[in-house]
């Protein structure tokens, strides 16, 4: 795992696709918030969220590599790595102003000791319009 203190109220984590062609930090809190979320997209991919505002996020490399997929409203934008169809990132549609990371996607050990919670994205009017 990659960690240092970019921001007092964060801890810089690194990740990426699986090809390694996609690269990213994120400046992640200390206790964050990781949700599953139960949609088709997100169920059908095993999907962990971690959402930060898009500050927070720095692609470092694959710019190139990514391709965009939407669906539904086109809020969302599902970026997957082109070479090997890994989304480990992307715009999200409770969030369209951050970035949702796929805490599957980062380096090993950072995901040790974080707290899950369910999120119930099948009722995304319901559950996310107020967010």
């Amino acid at each position: 795992m990659s960690t240092s203190t970019a921001r007092l109220d964060a801890t810089t984590l690194s990740g990426g696709c699986h090809c390694g062609r996609v690269r990213f930090e994120v400046d992640a809190p200390p206790s964050p918030e990781i949700l599953d979320c139960n949609c088709s997209v997100c169920r059908m991919t095993g999907y962990l969220h971690l959402i930060v505002p898009r500050d927070r996020f720095r692609l470092l490399q694959g710019e190139d590599a990514l391709t965009t997929y939407t669906f539904n409203t086109g809020t969302a934008k599902h970026l997957f790595c082109a070479a090997c169809g890994i989304k480990s990132f992307y715009v999200p549609r409770s969030h369209p102003d951050g970035i949702s990371v796929n805490v599957r996607c980062l380096d090993d050990g950072a995901i040790d000791g974080m707290q899950v919670s369910a999120a119930d994205g099948r009722n995304w009017e319901r559950t996310f319009a107020g967010a």
